[in-house]
């Protein structure tokens, strides 16, 4: 026992009165959840590509029909991609007829740059 003391000693905290965690304020829950949720619509490789094949697109803007196949996915599981990224902001939806069409939402760069933000400061 003397050995392990000797090779690692005891460290007593600088603090009067022993070893204190300071109050951390953090976000507040709601925040956190609209943060969550906008990390979580981009915590899907799909979602991604998705956003990216919209953002990339000639006019801005892409039908549900047109991006089924670069994803590889069927039209329900692409829809249900396009919902979420909707619900966080991130896309705008427009239906035309049979079909919708998306659009990277006004102030998405915005969104996700404000929530990381938001959580990491000025790391």
């Amino acid at each position: 026992m003397d050995l392990v003391r000797a090779l690692l000693p005891v460290v007593v905290p600088a603090v009067a009165g022993g070893c204190r965690a300071p109050r951390l304020a953090g976000l507040a829950a709601e925040t956190a959840s609209d943060i969550a949720r906008t990390f979580k619509a981009l915590a899907d490789p799909a979602r991604v590509r998705l956003l990216s094949i919209i953002a990339s697109a000639p006019d801005g803007e892409a039908c549900i029909c047109d991006l089924t196949e670069p994803v590889g996915l069927s039209q329900p599981t692409v829809s249900h991609h396009m919902r979420l990224l909707a619900e966080a902001g991130l896309v705008t939806r427009e239906q035309r007829g049979r079909w919708a069409y998306f659009a990277v939402a006004p102030g998405a760069r915005e969104l996700v740059a404000t929530s990381t933000d938001a959580v990491l400061g000025d790391l």
